[in-house]
């Protein structure tokens, strides 16, 4: 059986590890929240970096992963890169704001993006999105609202902060964005738990888009072989910060009665 290590700022990439347990039953998961040093999209690159770090090289020394998912986009954006440097032999699995998918579903090529200023701000993003701009057979406008405090509001459980920070958000949005916007891209790991309340906001002629099924299926594409007709595992759950709030995340979003444990990392 294959392991396979999953980080992020906090629980949000619970929803990462959502996808993951579907398309890879057979496979031994190690989520890791960083809920200590959360929320990322407000950290500098060092910090960001630093972290990321240290987790992985924990994840290896202590699990030896076969894999690693930096279920994070603020984390992927700013440090994925020097990750992949420093673990050349460890095949990284990454999340990006999912521009391609949401450029290919889109008709009125207006687009709204939703994500935390460190994943708008960085160098990785500003490629993607202005490869796609500037297709030259159907180029894309994209519209980017960052969304400071959501990814907190949403790790706190805090559901009035959600509510009114989501209202902010697509309202800011639907200023800058043409009438006719089609699909809004969720750029951040947190945001597909707070998709109800923005779904609502933004109606039903607005397609959602986020990135976990595409995630597992690349992990699935780099585990390979992956021995089939293994019985399911269930994951180990560990946060730098309260554990009870993982156990009771993972409860609520994933079904899963799985008590987590406390790291110092």
């Amino acid at each position: 059986m294959k392991t396979v290590g999953v980080f992020d700022s906090g629980v949000g990439g619970l929803s990462v590890l959502r996808a993951l347990l579907a398309e890879l039953p057979g496979v031994r998961f190690v989520y890791v929240a960083d809920s200590a040093w959360a929320p990322y999209g407000e950290r500098t690159v060092a910090e960001i970096t630093d972290r990321s770090e240290r987790i992985t090289a924990w994840l290896r020394r202590t699990h030896h992963i076969d894999a690693l998912v930096v279920a994070c986009n603020t984390a992927t954006a700013l440090a994925i890169d020097s990750l992949r440097a420093a673990h050349p032999d460890l095949p990284i699995v990454g999340v990006e704001p999912a521009l391609k998918p949401a450029a290919a579903m889109s008709h009125t090529r207006h687009i709204g993006v939703l994500a935390t200023r460190g994943t708008l701000n960085s160098e990785r993003f500003a490629r993607l999105r202005t490869q796609l701009e500037n297709t030259a057979s159907s180029p894309v406008n994209f519209i980017c609202q960052p969304c400071d405090g959501l990814a907190d509001a949403i790790e706190r459980d805090d559901l009035p902060a959600q509510q009114a920070l989501c209202e902010r958000y697509v309202a800011a949005l639907r200023e800058d964005a043409p009438g006719d916007m089609d699909t809004v891209v969720l750029g951040c790991t947190h945001y597909p738990f707070a998709a109800d309340a923005l779904a609502q906001l933004l109606g039903p002629d607005v397609a959602l888009v986020d990135t976990g099924e595409a995630v597992a299926r690349r992990t699935r594409d780099v585990l390979k072989p992956v021995e089939s007709g293994l019985a399911a595992v269930a994951p180990e759950l560990l946060s730098t910060g309260d554990p009870a709030a993982l156990s009771l995340a993972a409860s609520r979003w994933l079904g899963l009665q799985t008590q987590a444990g406390k790291l110092v990392a």
